[in-house]
């Protein structure tokens, strides 16, 4: 008796968990459906404000905001402030898309449109769904899964082809020498097309200009997905 009042009780939660968690989908894809081309910058949330990395977050999300799109960040400090910082001096949408962490999280104040999300995978849709390219600029754990999500979306064709634009060229080197010597050349886990879906740049006007050539004039949809 007492494991069947256990198993109905766990039923219950996760049938409530289940509208918890599409809600959360319904109001990413409410809000954002509607805000125009956009870019995702992805990075870590410990830069400090006075470090290089931020400076560069900042110019590169402002060019971004100038030459028409929308600024998607995970809505906290550091690479995340710095994108939504220069979404708004460049006059365009800044979206940050906050998580409930135990040690919460703050939201930073340059966001214009505010999602906060209990569930990390629920945010990794909205992250992609409607964006035109991916900025990766340095950053921890949390930025290199981000950056491997993408890479697998993209090779598997879940989601439509988009840039992948790494930012600090000193910081990503040498990951990138390893995926290419040891995980292509070596063992043979990915190839040159693989390889091909990750773009490098230390100057942010070339990095808004690879997502420009990408978009063109062809009509932005939302991803697959």
């Amino acid at each position: 008796m007492k494991t069947s009042a256990v198993r109905d009780g766990m039923f219950k939660e996760d049938s409530w968990r289940m509208f918890r968690i599409m809600a959360e989908f319904v109001e990413g894809f409410e809000t954002l459906s509607n805000v125009g081309p956009c870019v995702t910058i992805f990075g870590s949330a410990r830069t400090p404000v006075n470090h290089p990395h931020y400076d560069l977050t900042v110019e590169t999300a402002r060019i971004a905001a100038k030459e028409g799109f929308g600024v998607i960040t995970g809505g906290g400090p550091g690479i995340m402030e710095a994108g939504n910082k220069g979404a708004s001096e460049g006059g365009g949408q800044s979206i940050g898309l906050n998580i409930q962490l135990p040690f919460e999280q703050m939201p930073n104040p340059y966001i214009k449109t505010i999602i906060n999300f209990h569930h990390f995978f629920v945010r990794k849709v909205m992250f992609l769904k409607y964006t035109s390219a991916v900025i990766l600029m340095p950053g921890g754990y949390g930025t290199l899964d981000e950056m491997f999500e993408v890479l697998t979306l993209a090779q598997t064709q879940k989601i439509a082809p988009m840039p992948l634009i790494l930012m600090c060229k000193d910081y990503w080197q040498g990951l990138l020498d390893w995926l290419q010597e040891t995980m292509m050349k070596k063992e043979g886990y990915i190839l040159d097309v693989d390889m091909a879906l990750m773009q490098m740049t230390d100057d942010p006007q070339e990095a808004i200009d690879l997502v420009k050539q990408h978009t063109g004039s062809k009509e932005i949809a939302p991803n697959f997905i």
